[in-house]
C-alpha cells in the first residue's frame, strides 16, 4: 500500500515538470510512465486528458471516477517587441501583484527569463499606489532585438514559473504547481495499490483557464455514477485574515466541500464517508467557503449526471509563483481518497 513518502516522491517529479493549460504533455508523459505498469487500460483523448482504468476486487454497475487536473497557471507569449522584450497573457488566474521580478522558464527551450517593469525610481507617486496590469509588464530573456528573441521564442509559446519543489520548515513543501499536482500524485499512488473496486482515474487538462474543458470531455465519455475530485484549495490562515475568513486551515487535514459555484455535493454520500473517516482516524475539515468551482462541476452535470465528493489540500499562496502545503494534510488527502474508492457503493 502506498504511503505518504511515495506520494511525495511523485509530487516532486510532477511539480518540477511544466504544463500550463494546453501544454500538459510533459506532465502527462511523466504520469503515464509511472502508471502504465499498473493500468488495465489507458486512453489519451483529443483534449490531452489521460484516462486510466484499473480493475478492482469488485465490479461496478456504473463507473467510479477519481479526477485531478494536470495543468498549472502560467503565461503565454503574445507579442515580441522591437527591442526583444516579450509581452504576455496570463494562462489562468494569476494576480499581477505577484508577478514582478519572478523567474520564468520561457518557451519550449525553457530559456531563463524574468517578469519586468520599470524601476520604482521611475514611477510616479500615483503609479506606486496601484498594482500594474499584466499588459504593462514584459518578460526579459536577455535579447537585444526582435530578431534575436525570435531565434528562441515565438508568439504562443508557454512560460512557466521557475519555482522548483523544496521541503522547508517543519513538514512543509513549497513549489509551483502544487495546485493540482498533489491530486495527480495521490492518484498515481492509488493506481499502484490493489483497489477495492473498478476505478477510472482522470488526469484532466485545461482546468485553470475555466470551463473545465478537459473534465467535461472525460465525464461525457465515461458517464460515471460516482466521482471524487481531488484539488488544492485556498488556505487563508495567514496574518491579517480573520478566522471567519479562513476557507481552510493548514495542519487540520483534508478539506471537504459541501457546495461551491459549480456543484452541490451529495450530502448523504459525504456524511457516510465522513463517518467512516472518523472511525479510521482521518483528519478532515469542512471547506468553509462556497466560492470558485472545480472539475467536479463537469462530473456533477455531464451526461446523465453523477453523485460525488470534492476534497482538497489546504494550500497557501494558490495561483502564485510558489504554493506551500503541509505533509500531514497531504497524508489526510491520500487516506480520504483511498477510503472513498473502497467505500463508495453503487447505490450511495
Amino acid at each position: 500500500m502506498a504511503d505518504l513518502n511515495r506520494v511525495l516522491e511523485v509530487l516532486e517529479i510532477l511539480c518540477n515538470a511544466d504544463g500550463v493549460a494546453g501544454y500538459e504533455d510533459e506532465v502527462r508523459d511523466a504520469i503515464e510512465a509511472m502508471v502504465r505498469p499498473h493500468a488495465d487500460e489507458i486512453i489519451v483523448d483529443a483534449l490531452g486528458n489521460l484516462l486510466v482504468f484499473k480493475k478492482g476486487a469488485k465490479r461496478r454497475e456504473k463507473p467510479l471516477v477519481v479526477c485531478a487536473h494536470m495543468d498549472e497557471v502560467g503565461f503565454m507569449v503574445r507579442e515580441i517587441t522591437e527591442k526583444g522584450m516579450l509581452k504576455f497573457a496570463t494562462v489562468g488566474s494569476v494576480d499581477p501583484r505577484v508577478m514582478i521580478g519572478r523567474k520564468l522558464k520561457v518557451g519550449h527551450k525553457k530559456l531563463p527569463g524574468v517578469i519586468s517593469l520599470k524601476a520604482i525610481h521611475l514611477t510616479t507617486p500615483k503609479e506606486r499606489t496601484v498594482a500594474p496590469a499584466a499588459t504593462s509588464l514584459y518578460i526579459d530573456i536577455g535579447a537585444t532585438s526582435k530578431a534575436e528573441a525570435e531565434r528562441y521564442v515565438m508568439v504562443g509559446d508557454p512560460c512557466y514559473f521557475d519555482s522548483p519543489y523544496e521541503e522547508f520548515g517543519q513538514g512543509r513543501i513549497k513549489s509551483k504547481a502544487i495546485d493540482d499536482r498533489i491530486g495527480c500524485a495521490v492518484m498515481v499512488a492509488l493506481l499502484e495499490e490493489e483497489l477495492a473496486q473498478d476505478t477510472w482515474f482522470v488526469f484532466a487538462t485545461n482546468e485553470e483557464i475555466g470551463g473545465n474543458r478537459g473534465a467535461w470531455v472525460a465525464a461525457n465519455r465515461l458517464n460515471p455514477g460516482h466521482f471524487l475530485v481531488i484539488e488544492g484549495t485556498t488556505a487563508c490562515d495567514v496574518p491579517d485574515v480573520p478566522a471567519h475568513g479562513h476557507s481552510a486551515t493548514q495542519e487540520k487535514g483534508v478539506a471537504v466541500s459541501i457546495m461551491d459555484k459549480g456543484s452541490i455535493y451529495s450530502r448523504p454520500l459525504i456524511d457516510s464517508i465522513l463517518k467512516k473517516a472518523d472511525e479510521a482516524g482521518i483528519r478532515w475539515q469542512y471547506r468553509r467557503s462556497a466560492n470558485g468551482f472545480t472539475d467536479a462541476r463537469a462530473f456533477h452535470m455531464a451526461a446523465g449526471g453523477a453523485r460525488g465528493m470534492g476534497i482538497a489540500t489546504p494550500t497557501r499562496y494558490i495561483h502564485c509563483a510558489v504554493n506551500t502545503v503541509c505533509k500531514s494534510d497531504i497524508d489526510a488527502v491520500l487516506q480520504m481518497a483511498r477510503l472513498y474508492v473502497k467505500e463508495c457503493a453503487d447505490n450511495a
